[in-house]
């Protein structure tokens, strides 16, 4: 289970975790991408899917897979939104989802779009976590809040195992820093991003790398 990172909002996590998972898809394999931002849940909007059914569902559900909603914009993607869940419940989620995957069950990969920041709403998708994919821009800031965000990855036994860094030109190496020598620059887009050829194309190279990190 891989989480999608960030230390700041808008740095396109969103984007990210749907790219990544629409890369990994194949005929027989459908990546799960998960709403863990419970304060910001964009994922539903992204996606162009229902807000409900969502976590709380899938809490309740002997399969929660079989809650998740599939995404007319992107096919062989399945999207389960946060819905109206609070912390304790989605953390519920992440810990069952986690589990199945110890149990070599199911085979599909599963994403999780998760919070900014580094409070407890932010640790618990973590902390379920096997890996982290860092996102950031490259700007200052966002580039020093992501680097605690890699430090709780790494506290949180989810080590980082890449970073995508958007709207980069290339002139910014954040490998040092974030502790990754995978990063996957993605240059400034026209909206929507995730419908051009570049961003397809980047997103392939850092899914092929995670892939290869057995992830």
């Amino acid at each position: 289970m891989l989480a999608i990172a960030g230390g700041k909002g808008g740095c396109g996590k969103t984007t990210t975790a749907v790219g990544l998972a629409r890369a990994l898809a194949t005929p027989g394999t459908r990546p799960l991408v998960v709403g863990a931002d419970i304060d910001m849940p964009d994922l539903h909007h992204r996606t162009e899917v229902d807000r409900e059914p969502g976590i709380a569902a899938a809490v309740e559900s002997e399969d929660p897979r079989a809650v998740a909603q599939r995404s007319d914009r992107f096919p062989g993607v399945d999207i389960l939104p946060c819905g109206g869940a609070d912390t304790t419940t989605a953390a519920a989620l992440f810990e069952r989802l986690a589990s199945q995957g110890d149990h070599g069950q199911p085979d599909e990969p599963v994403l999780l779009d998760c919070p900014a920041g580094a409070s407890p709403d932010a640790a618990a998708p973590l902390r379920a976590a096997d890996r982290t994919v860092l996102v950031s821009t490259p700007r200052e800031r966002s580039l020093r809040d992501a680097a605690k965000t890699a430090a709780m990855a790494r506290e949180l036994d989810a080590a980082p195992v890449g970073v995508v860094l958007v709207r980069s030109d290339g002139a910014v190496d954040p490998s040092e820093l974030l502790g990754c020598e995978l990063v996957v620059h993605v240059p400034e887009l026209p909206e929507p991003p995730l419908e051009t050829q570049e961003s397809a194309e980047r997103h392939r190279k850092c899914a092929k790398s995670v892939t290869k990190r057995n992830i």
